[in-house]
């Protein structure tokens, strides 16, 4: 299963991205907004893991963007914010996410939810 891993922060994009490879999955990583919205394209990843606070176009209007885009709407997308306040979920939700987690990432809660969503039987 490939994952697009949209994260501006180093320390973040590799450690997470060690630990999705070492369970089994293959990592397509970008590194701003307008980068992932080119990369879901290209790469079709079978999920994206999407920063809510990037550079060049935020997490809530690439996926507002890729949610838009007829070659990518079905791919799930789950925003990551490390903002956790009251709402979040519900405007990473309304922005076109299929699910939300909150930073530090819980990997077990993250990898619980990958799977989810990715055999669809997400509620």
């Amino acid at each position: 299963m490939k994952i697009l891993l949209v994260e501006d922060n180093e320390m973040n994009r590799d450690m997470l991205s060690r630990r999705l490879i070492r369970r089994g999955f293959e990592v397509a990583i970008a590194v701003d907004g307008r980068q992932g919205v080119e990369m879901a394209s290209s790469e079709k990843p079978d999920l994206i893991l999407m920063d809510m606070s990037l550079p060049e176009i935020d997490g809530w209007e690439a996926t507002r963007l890729i949610k838009s885009n007829p070659e990518t709407d079905s791919i799930p997308i789950m925003g990551l914010t490390a903002h956790a306040m009251a709402g979040d979920r519900e405007k990473c939700l309304e922005a076109g996410c299929d699910e939300y987690g909150s930073k530090p990432v819980d990997f077990a809660d993250l990898t619980e939810k990958i799977q989810k969503l990715v055999v669809g039987d997400a509620s």
